[in-house]
């Protein structure tokens, strides 16, 4: 990791095997992966796995913008962490963290040189926001999965 990785975290109130099957199934990915409603991811390829790829295809809605969002995982530890390198080699960790009330998800990631860090923090907020609603809303009322 760069030494102006930028971190972003969220708390979820759903169990940790939920959040982990919401945060790595492709169906799942679909329903939250983008920042704001004017997003969209229309394709996930997720091969979850020490060496194994993934794909995600992010696009806005209106078609003025897009892009692939792909890597190998470095390290996978189920219910634990998460790290990758993307293809222009800036890395990403994936921390999770069984609480009291959830789980908590610490990301740290590289940014893009370029662009503002505040964007970047704030562009990752708003999918980690999306998908606590989202894994919020997969969980019943006495906690079971739907």
């Amino acid at each position: 990791m760069k030494n102006n990785a930028i971190t972003v975290e969220v708390s979820i109130q759903a169990p940790i095997e939920t959040v982990w099957t919401c945060w790595t199934a492709p169906r799942h990915i679909l329903q939250w992966n983008q920042p704001s409603a004017e997003w969209k991811t229309s394709r996930v390829e997720n091969d979850l796995r020490p060496g194994g790829r993934f794909l995600y295809v992010m696009e806005a809605k209106d078609g003025t913008e897009g892009f692939d969002f792909e890597g190998a995982y470095d390290e996978v530890e189920i219910h634990q962490l998460i790290s990758y390198t993307l293809t222009d080699g800036r890395q990403t960790v994936n921390l999770f963290t069984q609480t009291a009330s959830g789980t908590t998800i610490t990301e740290t990631f590289d940014p893009v040189e370029g662009l503002s860090a505040q964007l970047q923090q704030d562009f990752c907020a708003g999918v980690l926001e999306n998908f606590r609603r989202y894994t919020e809303s997969q969980v019943g009322e006495a906690g079971a999965e739907i």
